[in-house]
């Protein structure tokens, strides 16, 4: 068992346990803001935190309770990164102490000088989740806030030295923290996902039904067609991405309209979109066809489920982001970059698409998205073009662990599959709100 960390300042490592690249282990939290505090064993634990490493390093693990009866592993682990050590208060999950559980803390030392180099803190079981501590001098620290590699605060200066912090209860420590960084995303409510898990359920179910098909999709009439001529399908009958998309839609919207849109009208050109340079390439190459059939498809479902005024790209557009800069690694290192958020005839860069999912499962629960990925093609000219569609659902279950669910192309995808095979593409995404009951087919 080992911690992956970099000794620079400002940056993050993942915590690298074994199984630590699978999903999270289930687990019921509770609020951030009732943790059961295990202060008294910190303070306990002082000299761990101030003792030359010599004296530390090799001390055998061992389990305690805190007043609240819940169990914490106290353990020393080897840092990845030489000449550091990490002190490391585990709380149980499912019988393990897997060091990310709720509650847990992780203090790295330097091996060479004793200080204290960041405090991690796990307010949620969830080894992609947290703050951390860094010292800034002897009466302040840096605080930063990670979601999925995402900085959602950075480098924010707090009035509490890093000692305080190790023998402060954690109230206190919320309480300072809680006006400087949106501890809201520490604490979903699964009542709030209840239709999009009884969606996904039921478009899983009927996934056997259907059939992949270049170009297709179904009409009006509940036809099976070619999108580009509206022929009827002789052969077979399937749908394509797009295809995909608008069967999700349609069945959002036929409990409510008792028909299914027409596909036509998913066709034409909806907002702001391309330049003059790529006005006479509409013909020829098409390049916008997946951005204007999603906006079509969310225009249309605004309408009809919240009013005519909301059918609007400021509505139904994903247009801003939470966070600033991304952690990306690379060889055990970490390294901060700018993240570009929102860009015009473009969407978002995937690399920090899990993160953006996870705010907006949190701040707009309701709702699911359809990603229009797009990239700079060939031939010549080179041009934006967008050549794929996909339904993205993001939600947390009863246990409130995260997830992704990817459906395209009458399939379900795992999401970091779909995210790694587009390591230089964009995505746009538009909201698609789930109010009720959903009829496929």
């Amino acid at each position: 068992m080992s911690f992956n960390y970099n000794g620079a300042r400002h940056l993050f490592c993942a915590v690298l346990l074994a199984g630590f690249f699978v999903n999270p282990l289930s687990a019921m939290d509770t609020d951030h803001l009732v943790i059961s505090d295990d202060v008294a064993l910190r303070r306990s634990l002082s000299a761990w935190f101030t003792e030359a490493p010599m004296n530390i390093v090799g001390k055998p693990a061992y389990k305690t309770k805190l007043d609240s009866g819940e169990s914490v592993q106290v353990s020393i682990e080897n840092g990845s990164v030489q000449d550091e050590f990490a002190i490391v208060l585990g709380r149980a999950l499912n019988g393990k102490y897997p060091g990310w559980a709720q509650g847990s803390w992780i203090i790295l030392r330097s091996s060479k000088t004793g200080d204290v180099l960041r405090v991690r803190i796990f307010l949620r079981s969830d080894p992609y989740t947290y703050i951390q501590f860094s010292p800034q001098n002897d009466k302040k620290s840096y605080l930063d806030m990670v979601i999925y590699n995402a900085n959602m605060a950075q480098s924010v200066s707090i009035p509490i030295s890093i000692n305080r912090i190790l023998t402060s209860s954690l109230d206190d420590i919320l309480q300072t923290v809680s006006e400087r960084v949106p501890l809201k995303y520490f604490t979903p409510h699964a009542d709030n996902y209840r239709d999009i898990i009884s969606l996904i359920a039921k478009i899983r179910n009927s996934l056997a039904q259907l059939e992949y098909a270049d170009d297709g999709a179904i009409n009006e009439n509940g036809d099976y067609v070619f999108i580009e001529t509206l022929q009827k399908q002789e052969k077979s009958a399937g749908l394509n991405c797009s295809g995909f998309a608008k069967w999700t839609v349609d069945g959002i919207l036929k409990p409510v309209t008792g028909s299914r849109l027409g596909i036509n009208e998913l066709k034409q050109h909806y907002g702001e979109r391309g330049s003059a340079f790529t006005d006479v390439y509409e013909d020829l190459r098409d390049p916008f066809f997946g951005l204007d059939w999603n906006r079509n498809l969310a225009s249309n479902v605004y309408s009809i489920l919240k009013s005519s005024h909301a059918a609007n790209l400021d509505e139904f557009e994903v247009r801003k982001s939470p966070f600033a800069s991304t952690i990306v690694r690379s060889g055990g290192t970490a390294a901060i970059r700018p993240y570009n958020g929102f860009l015009p005839n473009a969407g978002y860069d995937f690399e920090g698409l899990q993160a953006l999912l996870y705010a907006l499962a949190i701040d707009e629960p309701g709702n699911i998205y359809l990603g229009a990925v797009n990239k700079e093609m060939l031939p010549k000219p080179r041009m934006r073009q967008y050549y794929h569609t996909a339904v993205l659902i993001p939600y947390f279950d009863d246990e409130g662990t995260f997830h992704i669910t990817v459906f395209e192309s009458a399939s379900e995808t795992n999401f970091n599959r779909f995210k790694n095979r587009y390591p230089a593409n964009q995505i746009n995404l538009v909201r698609i709100p789930v109010e009720g009951n959903f009829e496929p087919n």
